[in-house]
């Protein structure tokens, strides 16, 4: 299907999704507060807002690790959440427990990734798709074994299906017993987990049609999950876009891939491959790797790597090389200073014995190798040695963030509206003293 295809039924839609299913404010989800080592949580969601509406489908993408996932389980009370609400129907489904959290499942169920994995190979497939109703009590035995056969249909299968197992049938037909099941209480929210990357390509579209048509005839709501965003693109009315437990942008697909708001989200879709072997790349390589949710940076999220990190005003003149090269000493000590360490690590701190961090001068050799620093930069930088040789990398990483930090470093940025569709973006850049040109991106 073409975008301009995808556009326009997508505006076809709209008019069925005026009002809102799942209401999702300030949700979080932290593990391992209790840690031996450690007493930071891992933050997979740390405090996301958005809604869905009835009958849409709200993509959500990111880096693995951003905890897009997390979020999908959270949603249907596979993962408990830490703090937040999500209302479903005016009902926060984050209090329901007993009876009434059974009763609420049967309005929201989960597709997930792998079919090979998430279908018990001991069982029938009728059985397997009958399964939730007989845990819900679903009417009569012949009515359930008839439901069952209705949905075989539905999905693209057959009755003689019913007494075969799993492992007689190929990935794509996995994933369709895996969609019928979790169709046989009749749900109207369903979250699709990267439902087509484990198949191949010439299976996927099918299993995207099938999805799309599902949603159709049954007025289905959808949470898409999916790191490949022309699958996005293709099924999603909306797009949320993940990083490190933050939604960094969220608003209607073609605008956001056409028009990119957010500096994660610019670089985010520059990686998705030109067919034209011959067309100008304006891919932007970020540097390093996402920082451990453990120990997430204290201001923006993205500031680690961002491209767009707002200067201080007195150093806008300063090379990019020598920038570049104290932003990543920065980097350098936040994750040295302040990530989980290992047990050997901590036995010869106690014994007095060196470590990696101790060892300041082959770390800013490779750092900033033939970088020529200016003077302000340099005397930053011996005081850096100077007090991690003292034995304080606490105290350097203070004196780095008080001297070159900005506020994107310092302060968490807000949700700034940046169309008249409502889409909205989580950086500093938007607020009117941080506005700038595209031109701020640099791309490598």
């Amino acid at each position: 299907m073409s975008n301009e295809n995808a556009t326009v039924e997508r505006e076809q839609r709209s008019t069925t999704t005026d009002d809102v299913l799942v209401s999702v404010r300030d949700l979080k989800k932290h593990y391992g507060a209790d840690s031996l080592l450690s007493d930071d949580p891992v933050k997979a969601v740390d405090g996301v807002s958005f809604d869905i509406h009835r009958g849409e489908t709200l993509g959500l993408v990111g880096e693995s690790g951003c905890g897009k996932t997390t979020l999908g389980r959270t949603l249907v009370r596979l993962e408990t959440a830490t703090s937040g609400d999500v209302q479903f129907e005016e009902t926060d489904i984050t209090t329901l427990s007993g009876s009434d959290l059974k009763q609420w499942r049967r309005n929201a169920q989960m597709v997930f990734q792998d079919p090979d994995s998430s279908l018990n190979e001991r069982m029938t497939v009728g059985e397997l798709i009958r399964d939730p109703l007989d845990v819900h009590d679903w009417k009569t035995k012949a009515e359930r074994d008839e439901r069952v056969r209705e949905l075989l249909e539905k999905v693209g299968l057959s009755e003689k299906h019913y007494f075969r197992y799993p492992h007689q049938f190929s990935g794509g037909q996995r994933q369709r017993i895996g969609i019928a099941r979790a169709l046989a209480l009749e749900p109207e929210f369903l979250v699709l987990d990267e439902p087509v990357s484990a198949l191949d390509v010439s299976v996927q579209a099918k299993i995207l049609n099938l999805l799309r048509d599902l949603q159709e005839d049954l007025g289905l709501t959808y949470l898409l999950i999916a790191h490949d965003l022309s699958v996005v693109r293709h099924l999603a009315d909306r797009v949320a876009v993940m990083y490190l437990g933050h939604i960094m942008e969220l608003g209607e697909t073609e605008r956001l891939f056409e028009n990119p708001a957010n500096p994660y989200t610019h670089s985010l879709l520059s990686a998705i491959p030109e067919p034209d072997p011959y067309a100008e790349s304006d891919r932007i390589t970020l540097r390093g790797a996402p920082p451990s949710p453990r120990n997430p940076p204290e201001g923006c999220p993205f500031s680690t790597r961002c491209p767009s990190k707002i200067r201080p005003e007195e150093y806008r003149s300063v090379d990019d090389d020598a920038w570049r090269a104290i932003q990543e000493l920065r980097e350098i000590l936040r994750e040295r200073v302040r990530t989980d360490r290992s047990i050997a690590v901590i036995a010869r701190e106690l014994l007095g014995l060196e470590t990696r961090i101790s060892d300041i001068d082959e770390i800013t050799e490779e750092v900033f190798g033939d970088v020529e620093l200016p003077p302000e930069l340099a005397t930053h930088v011996d005081r850096v040695v100077e007090d991690v040789s003292d034995g304080n990398p606490e105290a350097a990483r203070q004196y780095l963030k008080g001297e070159v930090g900005g506020p994107c470093d310092r302060d968490a940025p807000d949700y700034y509206t940046v169309d008249d569709e409502g889409r909205t973006s989580y950086c500093h850049r938007h607020a009117p003293e941080h506005e700038s040109p595209a031109a701020t991106l640099d791309a490598e």
